[in-house]
């Protein structure tokens, strides 16, 4: 007897976040109360919110500085132009990534040169390598898209073999680590994003983090700080600005208190939450092993993820996987397809980056993203709620 039962269909939304933590709430009114948004406007004797946080975080990083700014793009594009990247300069980045990444080599004038991907989403380094020879870029913008971080021992070693500045990406790997080393402190710079579907939430927001003394007064002072950069929380001493502080534009990426004072609450909790994801995350993995058609990629144990976000791969044509997402859509599971021509909400193409003008193509990065399938996994997620997800992909994959 056939079983004609309906399918169960999934209720929740991938875009609805966690609330702000009660503690964050509570220190957000009392800044309201003190109509004290600006990130300068303290009394003596006060220190803002957004110092303490980048005291903070500096100390939970592990990093020697940290300038707190008002998004991850904008922290990537105050990094680049910190450790030397001028108009014409080619900077090196992985091709599998999101737009504010190359919108921000843009942003400064720079000519991308982009790097392949391989099947595991990983920044291919032999490439890296032929084209760091090839073209002779001395900076390499490495995103770890979604998560996904490559062999760091040898980015590194290609970076201090080649005299390249590594600027980390790490909007996606915030409390990840690779042999034990966070993301974040592998490089010259490195930028952080608290937009909300990021591993702390400000709407929008980013943190900036290097070890050089230089390049963080150069950073403070294009994030806005006029001369009041002794009122961070995290800052080089006074004697690092007297070489730059006339040398760097203002850029007014100042974040404001208000949106500190709620991240602040979230910080005391990452730890946390970054198990809470890796349980969804691992339930989604387990939920889609031996499922036909799909390829889950198994994650390289020197590598500590968080996984916030997951993806697999669909053995289909373009078709066939735009069906799949439609019928997967329909039963309530959002999936996003990274092989599509044209960009569609948050994701896009390297190809579809026309400011750049004529890109030469990536058959590697294009195949792999061809077949590349991702959702978001919020903590409003349950662990039932990943093993529903994980049925839907398998029964609607199955129907390929």
């Amino acid at each position: 007897m056939n079983d004609h039962s309906p399918k169960p269909n999934f209720q929740k939304s991938f875009t609805q976040q966690e609330a702000i933590p009660d503690e964050g709430i509570r220190q957000a009114v009392e800044v309201l109360g003190t109509g004290k948004l600006h990130r300068y406007n303290t009394g003596e004797g006060e220190t803002s919110e957004v110092a303490l946080l980048e005291a903070e975080y500096a100390n939970w990083q592990g990093s020697r500085y940290c300038l707190a700014v008002t998004s991850g793009g904008q922290a990537i594009q105050i990094a680049l132009r910190a450790v030397g990247v001028r108009p014409g300069d080619k900077v090196l980045a992985n091709a599998y990534t999101l737009a504010p990444v190359p919108g921000a080599i843009h942003a400064v004038g720079a000519e991308p040169v982009f790097v392949e991907i391989d099947d595991d989403w990983l920044t291919d380094l032999d490439d890296l390598r032929a084209k760091a020879e090839s073209s002779g870029a001395k900076y390499l913008l490495l995103s770890h898209m979604r998560g996904h971080i490559c062999d760091m021992d040898r980015v590194v070693g290609i970076c201090d073999e080649l005299g390249i500045k590594l600027i980390e990406d790490c909007a996606h790997t915030m409390g990840a680590k690779w042999r034990g080393t966070r993301s974040g402190n592998f490089g010259a710079v490195s930028c952080f994003s608290t937009q909300t579907y990021k591993h702390m939430n400000s709407g929008e927001g980013g943190l900036l983090t290097t070890d050089d003394a230089e390049i963080a007064a150069r950073a403070t002072i294009m994030s806005g700080s006029y001369m009041l950069y002794p009122r961070h929380g995290a800052s080089p001493p006074a004697e690092a600005f007297e070489k730059v502080r006339l040398e760097n534009p203002n850029c007014s990426a100042r974040l404001d208190n208000l949106r500190a004072a709620i991240l602040r609450a979230q910080l005391r909790l990452l730890d946390v939450n970054i198990q809470r994801w890796n349980e969804r995350y691992q339930a989604l993995e387990a939920g889609l092993a031996d499922t036909p058609n799909i390829r889950v990629v198994l994650r390289n144990q020197a590598e500590f993820y968080v996984g916030s976000s997951f993806q697999f791969h669909l053995d289909a044509g373009a078709e066939q996987i735009m069906d799949f997402v439609a019928r997967c859509l329909a039963r309530g599971v959002e999936i996003k397809w990274f092989g599509a021509a044209e960009p569609a909400g948050f994701t896009s193409r390297y190809d579809s980056w026309k400011y750049f003008g004529e890109l030469p193509e990536l058959p590697k990065t294009l195949s792999v993203l061809a077949t590349t399938c991702d959702i978001r996994v919020p903590l409003t997620f349950s662990l039932e709620d990943c093993v529903l997800i994980a049925q839907i992909i398998g029964e609607e994959a199955a129907q390929i």
